[in-house]
């Protein structure tokens, strides 16, 4: 018998019929990779957080966690097209670690606290390993920041991404004090930068890095010209998580008066994010040292210097700013909490229509 409504001449008819896996969805893999990040969530646990994984919302108690007069700080970001460079190399491990970092970071400049982050990882086909391992480096980024993956979203689409690529997007929520929240208002001429090192090129600029690989003709599996490893694990080195050593040194100090994360856009870019109007940072490249990455990037792909700068952090993961009496205490703590510290400038007066960071000296950090 015919089912209700389906004419025998009906395209479809006396055809098999079609389930959710027919057409790409496989809700058992789902269903998996749910069990294998289940433990992982848990490891990141921390006062505050209430109940697991399987609700519809993720639960957090400000109270449990400790703050009185609490504001709530988000921040959500992906990992750009350094997902490719993992895709490629077929390393999946480490780019949780940058997806993390690349929002908590962003939080903690802000002077507060990551509490909580929540993942979504999108892929074409659901591949059950790679999602593991995926998760498996956020649950990472996590535990290096101290808050807890309270949840997430895996969607399988297929038609909407090519075989084997995935996507990464996060979002954390973090906390501060109203009275600690940063930058303060009281930065002014004569204050110090301080540079906080950074690790290779993090997770900003892969496009260009790319290029640079296609030009060298070098594949990922290849030995990296500038370190000993493979290309592939050398531009795949995680993001530097500054929250926990940063904090800490905000809480013994009560001296750090600005933050800036620096990402996208280079020093030139987010330097001045943490500054007051009519005031600028003038930055002197001989006072720290850019990873080997950098001066390979810029001599094999040509790029020039003010490329570089407004694409890579160039070795200077986040900065600080300070008093000038100020700069040795902050210094010491932050080298206390493991940080690599240079003093790499000072804030001055802003000439009109003068740009809001100037960098001295950039063609050093190339030379050898």
């Amino acid at each position: 018998m015919n089912e209700p409504g389906l004419k025998p001449d009906a395209p479809g008819h006396n055809k098999p019929p079609l389930t959710y896996k027919d057409a790409g969805v496989d809700i058992d893999a789902g269903d998996a990779l749910v069990e294998h990040i289940k433990p992982l969530a848990k490891s990141t646990n921390r006062p505050g957080v209430m109940g697991g994984l399987g609700g519809f919302g993720g639960l957090f108690d400000l109270k449990a966690a400790g703050f009185t007069d609490p504001i709530l700080v988000s921040g959500t970001d992906g990992v750009g097209t350094k997902l490719k460079v993992a895709i490629e190399a077929a390393v999946p491990d480490t780019v949780g670690i940058d997806l993390v970092a690349m929002c908590v970071n962003d939080i903690v400049v802000q002077g507060a606290e990551p509490l909580f982050f929540l993942d979504y990882y999108a892929s074409g086909r659901l591949d059950v390993d790679v999602g593991r391992r995926l998760v498996a480096g956020i649950a990472e980024g996590c535990r290096r920041a101290g808050c807890a993956l309270v949840g997430g979203e895996t969607a399988e689409m297929p038609g909407m991404y090519v075989e084997g690529d995935y996507d990464l997007a996060g979002f954390a929520v973090g906390a501060a004090e109203r009275n600690a929240l940063l930058p303060r208002t009281d930065i002014a001429p004569g204050d110090v930068v301080l540079g906080l090192a950074s690790n290779g090129a993090h997770s900003n600029g892969y496009s260009l890095v790319r290029r640079v690989v296609e030009r060298s003709g070098l594949k990922y599996t290849d030995r990296a010209p500038f370190a000993d490893k493979m290309l592939g694990e050398a531009l795949l080195e995680p993001t530097r998580i500054y929250v926990k050593q940063v904090l800490q040194a905000v809480r013994a100090t009560g001296a750090i008066k600005g933050l800036a994360h620096i990402t996208g856009g280079g020093l030139p870019g987010n330097a001045p994010r943490c500054l007051p109007d009519g005031t600028r940072a003038r930055l002197d490249a001989r006072r720290w040292k850019a990873p080997p990455v950098f001066r390979w990037l810029h001599e094999v792909g040509q790029v020039p210097t003010d490329d570089m700068l407004r694409t890579f952090n160039c070795g200077l993961g986040m900065i600080v700013v300070t008093a000038r009496d100020d700069a040795g205490l902050v210094t010491k703590a932050l080298t206390e909490a493991g940080e690599t510290v240079s003093e790499v400038g000072v804030i001055e007066r802003a000439p009109t229509d003068e740009a809001d960071c100037v960098v001295d000296h950039a063609d050093t950090l190339w030379r050898s």
